[in-house]
C-alpha cells in the first residue's frame, strides 16, 4: 500500500470509479484510513452501450459510501488517443494494448487535472499494484500481492510525477475474493457483480466486430501460406488473427500436423502458418520505451520480464540500444511473441518501466 506516514487523516483524495467492485472497495478503504474521498467516474468512448451502465453504478458506489461523486467527459480525448491507434494498429496485424497507453494519457491525467482543480494532493484507483515513496520522495511501483491478479504490468508507463501522488489501496490484497469479502461486508452494491472480461470500449462485442465498424475497408481477405510459400487457405482479414493463434485458421490444404500463426505479411496480405516450434523466440527489441525512473539502471542489465499481461515471468537480458530501443534476450526461449504488445521489465518485484514488441527473432 501507500506509505501511512504521508496520509495524515482527513486529506482529500480523488479515487477513479469505475462501477466495478475493485474502485469501489479502494474508495471504502480510503474512507476507513480517514480521507476525505472525492469520486470521479470517466465518461469514455464506447462502440455502444454496455449492458449494465457504468455510470449508474458508479453513482449507486457512491450513494452508498456516501461520497461526492463528478463525471467527468473524456470522450473526444479517449477515441482520438487510445480508440483510433488502437483499431489502426490491428488492421496491420499488430497486436495492441490500449490499457497501458489509456492508464498514463488519459485515466491518471485526467484524475489528476481534476485533482489539481480542486487543490487535492492524492488519487487513487483500483489497480492491484503497490506504490511507495522513498525518503528522497522518488516513488516505486511494485507489483500486487494478488498473485495473478497483479496489475503492475498495466501501469509501467506512468511518469515519475504522477506516481507520486497515487495512492493504490488494493496493493495489499492477496486475492480477488477477499476483494469481493469486502465489499460484502460493507454492502457495497457491486459485491456479486460479475467481473469484465471485456475492453471497456469494446461492451461485449468482439474487437474484430470494432475495427470493422470503424475501418470498414479493412476485412481484406487474402491467402494463408506456409514458410516456403505454398497457400493454405484463404484468411478474412489479418485483424482476425494473432500470433500464435491455431484455432479458427481456414485452412483447406492437409497439413502434418498443428499449424499456428508465426506472423503476418502486410507486403503481401498473408497470413504466415507454421508448426508450433517455429514460433520459439530467443530475443526481440522493444521501442517506444518508457523506465520510471527515467533512465534504465544500466546499458545492460538483467531482469525479469513479461511479454504480455497472462505471460508467465520470464528471466531476460537487456541491452540498451538508444534512449527509445531496448535489445532483449531471453533465457529461455519464448512463444507468441507478438508486435505490438507490451514487454514489461521488473527486478524483485520493482517495474522498472518497459516498451512495446516491435521485432521478434529466431
Amino acid at each position: 500500500m501507500h506509505n501511512k506516514d504521508e496520509a495524515t487523516a482527513q486529506q482529500h483524495v480523488i479515487i477513479g470509479l469505475s462501477g466495478g467492485v475493485d474502485s469501489a472497495v479502494a474508495a471504502a478503504m480510503l474512507l476507513s484510513e480517514g480521507y476525505q474521498v472525492h469520486g470521479v467516474i470517466l465518461r469514455t468512448w464506447r462502440l455502444q452501450q454496455p449492458h449494465h451502465d457504468p455510470i449508474a453504478r458508479a453513482q449507486a458506489i457512491a450513494d452508498s459510501l456516501q461520497i461526492p461523486l463528478m463525471i467527468h467527459d473524456v470522450e473526444a480525448a479517449f477515441y482520438d488517443q487510445i480508440v483510433s491507434p488502437f483499431v489502426e494498429s490491428y488492421s496491420t496485424g499488430l497486436t495492441p494494448n490500449p490499457c497501458v497507453f489509456c492508464n498514463p494519457m488519459v485515466k491518471f491525467s485526467s484524475l489528476l487535472q481534476i485533482a489539481d482543480t480542486m487543490n487535492i494532493p492524492w488519487v487513487a484507483t483500483g489497480h492491484y499494484a503497490r506504490v511507495t515513496r522513498d525518503t528522497q520522495g522518488t516513488a516505486h511501483l511494485w507489483q500486487g500481492q494478488a498473485g495473478d491478479k497483479d496489475q503492475s504490468y498495466f501501469l509501467y508507463r506512468l511518469s515519475q510525477r504522477q506516481l507520486q501522488r497515487v495512492i493504490l489501496p488494493l496493493g495489499e490484497a492477496t486475492s480477488k475474493r477477499e476483494v469481493q469479502d469486502l465489499a460484502r461486508g460493507m454492502g457495497i452494491p457491486t459485491a456479486e457483480t460479475e467481473e469484465s472480461q471485456d475492453l471497456c470500449f469494446v461492451s461485449g462485442l468482439h474487437y474484430t466486430q470494432l475495427v470493422e465498424a470503424l475501418l470498414p475497408h479493412t476485412p481484406r481477405p487474402g491467402p494463408i501460406l506456409d514458410e516456403e510459400g505454398r497457400i493454405l487457405g484463404r484468411h478474412r482479414g489479418l485483424h482476425r488473427y494473432t500470433i500464435g493463434q491455431r484455432k479458427g485458421l481456414p485452412i483447406t490444404t492437409a497439413a502434418k500436423g498443428p499449424l499456428y500463426v508465426l506472423r503476418h505479411d502486410t507486403a503481401r496480405n498473408a497470413l504466415v502458418v507454421g508448426p508450433r516450434e517455429r514460433l520459439a523466440r530467443q530475443e526481440c527489441q522493444i521501442t517506444d520505451v518508457s523506465f520510471i525512473q527515467g533512465d534504465p539502471p544500466d546499458t545492460c542489465f538483467s531482469a525479469m520480464a513479461k511479454i504480455r499481461y497472462r505471460a508467465p515471468m520470464i528471466g531476460v537480458r537487456v541491452t540498451v540500444l538508444s534512449s527509445d530501443r531496448l535489445h532483449v534476450y531471453f533465457d529461455q526461449p519464448q512463444y507468441a511473441v507478438a508486435p505490438g504488445q507490451s514487454l514489461v521489465l521488473y527486478q524483485d518485484g520493482e517495474v522498472l518501466g518497459g516498451g512495446i514488441i516491435t521485432r521478434a527473432e529466431t
